[in-house]
């Protein structure tokens, strides 16, 4: 190795060496034996043992699209639990998310004032 770098205004650099590398094509990994190669060297498979990424995900919900005149949005932190009790109140009563919320609201107004 030299102890002086290569200007890069030299017009006798030789880069003639240095090529890219071949493309692999599409579709030729071995995904078994990447697998097999990955768990020999001690990692692990971040899925769940023996189910799929869809087991243990929730069910989607169905998209809720009403005109209702609320204009503004109330984003929230809650358990999975809580969520689902929320939506499950609201669907057995047939009402809209934003409904639900404001009689869960009126509710709690009313509870509070009578302590």
């Amino acid at each position: 190795m030299t102890t002086e770098r290569a200007s890069i205004f030299d017009e006798d650099l030789d880069v003639s060496g240095f090529a890219p590398k071949p493309r692999a094509k599409a579709g030729t990994t071995d995904k078994e034996a990447i697998r097999e190669v990955a768990e020999s060297r001690g990692f692990q498979s971040r899925e769940p043992e023996g189910q799929g990424k869809a087991a243990a995900d929730p069910a989607p919900r169905q998209r809720r699209r009403h005109t209702t005149g609320r204009n503004r949005q109330l984003n929230i932190k809650a358990t999975e639990a809580t969520v689902s009790r929320f939506y499950a109140l609201a669907d057995a009563n047939g009402w809209v998310l934003g409904e639900a919320f404001e009689l869960a609201v009126a509710a709690l107004e009313r509870e509070a004032q009578r302590k």
